[in-house]
């Protein structure tokens, strides 16, 4: 193993010891007392299959049977979750195929911030996550099930379905994708009318008809963001089959895969000689692949939280320094959008996940020695899956990639590091994607502009306002502000003012989403302005300072004059009410702060 690799797991489980050995005797008591179907009354039972056709009725009643819950997110208007239509009973068809029974859990919301970006609804997007894993748990909690298998793809959804199934520790669980749209309009035209159009140079009916040959279809967006991320986080986590995450929805390999991971989930059940719980599968040796993986692709910033909520939901004390460490000794093998031309469908051309897995491996940048949905170790990971003959079977997948502007090796990487850091200084604390920049090694000293929303900035903008090197400050975002809400819409205006000559940066306590690009942005600052972070002190023509090869991020005002400074305050009022946004006041108030996963639920206590 890389030796840095190696240290950073070995703290996280020296760390987590206490909290690890409490989640695990909470799985396994949960395991004793459970499932209960055997235990139920009568009525209660009666109740759990009595929608069920007279031979799941008879199988449910014998307690010999696994019983397989489908928790999903299925909607129709997001095109990333409309496939999943049909998977219930394609799932229910296969599991009754080898003697067992599937029932329809529960579904649980997804929405998209493709669709909210920039709008009040974007402001519930991550306290979705923690809704979605409660309407897991409240779906399981009916206590009938062996296993699970998860249907979910984007942003909050699958780190949502994670948390929920880790709360279920115990059971088995299978996560089985949609895949991806293929590929449309490409992602560097796409971000070239963006631009236009925020210079004015495109009207909106440009706009929208690029918009609509980039997202076309049914499946995933085809961009490197959260939602792909997720899959390849997963898959490297060992809960896809192997080479299942981005196969294009409604093929035959897409269905394929989607019955032999509700085939797989029956095999894993405590009825049975193979048992393997997620809780089992969740460690810190995975955790740390999955991020290894992350980096090495240069992928979502919205994982240094999710990440970090996933790993307390298993017992696991994971930190931004983790990540920075870990990035420091993973190569950057991949170019994908927008840290690149290519999408995910090229991605999967050169090679894709099976050399992915490969080239990591055989460089010592994962942990072999893990669980997985399919055994021990992940050499059967490195294989791909293929219909022969009409038959699903995994084969040997490329050994080396077929694209080296895509997928590069470790020997010759794009970059050195993961292209994430972690930035500090007296203004707190904060991560940067440099992956996608231009220069890794930025360095910005410049006035600070001063914004309390993001939509001011707009005006700003197209007054000229911004003509001149700056920094960019957005406060009052965080979680417990108003939710913590992307703020990827500044990209084209910021993009502008970089392509004119000026030096410009963002710094700001929200998010920038996994599509943060060629502008350095300090974000996910903590403390947030709301609570009392420095941040609020900021005043227009502050110099700020960010430095990515030192790693500072600094306000030069004299310490004096900081103490005597009044924090700026906020009416946030209109983000508090109307779409739905009032009925969140409670979770936002208990949202934790970035670093600890912006996450209102709740672990096990060091």
């Amino acid at each position: 193993m890389n030796p840095i690799i190696q240290e950073v797991t070995q703290r996280i489980i020296e760390r987590s010891a206490k909290t690890r050995a409490a989640y695990l005797a909470k799985i396994e008591k949960a395991r004793k007392q459970g499932p209960l179907r055997g235990e139920l009354s009568c009525g209660n039972l009666a109740h759990g299959f009595a929608a069920c056709g007279k031979e799941d009725k008879a199988d449910l009643r014998s307690m010999t049977k696994a019983n397989i819950a489908i928790v999903s997110s299925y909607n129709d208007m997001l095109s990333a979750h409309q496939p999943y239509e049909s998977y219930p009973q394609q799932i229910k068809d296969a599991v009754r195929s080898v003697g067992s029974v599937a029932q329809f859990a529960g579904g649980v919301p997804a929405m998209c911030d493709g669709v909210t970006q920039g709008n009040a609804g974007m402001e519930l997007s991550l306290m979705s996550r923690d809704n979605i894993a409660m309407g897991a748990a409240i779906g399981l909690s009916h206590n009938m099930f062996d296993a699970t298998v998860m249907l979910g793809i984007c942003d909050k959804i699958v780190p949502g379905l994670l948390l929920g199934g880790l709360s279920f520790g115990h059971l088995p669980t299978v996560f089985v994708p949609a895949g991806p749209m293929p590929s449309g309009l490409p992602n560097k035209e796409k971000a070239r009318v963006r631009q236009a159009y925020a210079e004015g140079k495109v009207g909106r009916d440009e706009l929208l008809e690029a918009e609509s040959q980039s997202y076309h279809s049914a499946g995933t967006c085809t961009f490197y963001g959260t939602a792909n991320s997720n899959q390849l986080v997963v898959e490297v986590m060992g809960l896809h089959l192997p080479g299942a995450s981005f196969v294009n929805p409604g093929t035959p390999l897409r269905d394929a895969l989607t019955k032999a991971a509700a085939v797989q989930a029956t095999r894993l059940t405590d009825l049975g000689e193979n048992y393997m719980p997620i809780g089992h599968i969740v460690d810190a040796k995975s955790m740390v692949n999955g991020i290894v993986a992350l980096l090495a692709t240069g992928g979502s910033t919205n994982h240094t939280m999710h990440l970090v909520a996933v790993a307390r939901a298993a017992g696991l004390i994971v930190t931004w320094d983790d990540f920075s460490d870990l990035s420091k000794a993973t190569p950057l093998l991949t170019r994908i959008y927008p840290n690149g031309s290519a999408d995910i469908n090229h991605f999967t051309a050169a090679g894709g996940m099976s050399l992915l897995f490969k080239q990591l491996l055989d460089a010592g940048l994962l942990h072999n020695d893990v669980n997985t949905i399919c055994g021990r170790g992940l050499e059967q990971y490195t294989k791909e899956p293929v219909i022969r003959d009409g038959e699903l079977i995994w084969q040997d997948g490329p050994t080396a990639s077929l694209d080296l502007e895509v997928l590069a090796t470790v020997e010759k990487p794009f970059k050195p590091d993961g292209g994430l850091s972690v930035l500090q200084g007296n203004i707190g604390r904060a991560v940067i994607k440099t992956s996608a920049l231009r220069d890794p090694e930025c360095h910005i000293k410049a006035p600070a502009v001063v914004f309390e929303d993001q939509y001011a900035l707009d005006e700003a903008f197209n007054n000229g306002d911004l003509d001149k090197d700056c920094i960019v400050v957005v406060r009052f975002q965080g979680p417990a502000a108003i939710g913590m809400p992307e703020l990827h819409r500044l990209t084209p205006p910021l993009g502008v003012l970089q392509d004119k000559g000026y030096k410009v940066a963002l710094v700001t306590d929200g998010r920038m989403s996994g599509a943060s690009g060629k502008v350095p942005a300090a974000i996910h600052l903590t403390p947030e302005a709301y609570k009392g972070g420095l941040i609020a002190k900021v005043r227009e023509g502050d110099l700020l300072e960010l430095n990515t090869a030192t790693g500072e991020l600094t306000l030069h005002v004299d310490d004096a004059e900081l103490s005597a400074r009044e924090a700026k305050t906020a009416d946030l009022s209109e983000s508090h009410i109307g779409m739905g946004r009032e009925l969140f006041a409670g979770m936002r108030a208990s949202l934790s702060g970035a670093e600890e996963g912006a996450c209102s639920l709740f672990f096990e206590q060091e």
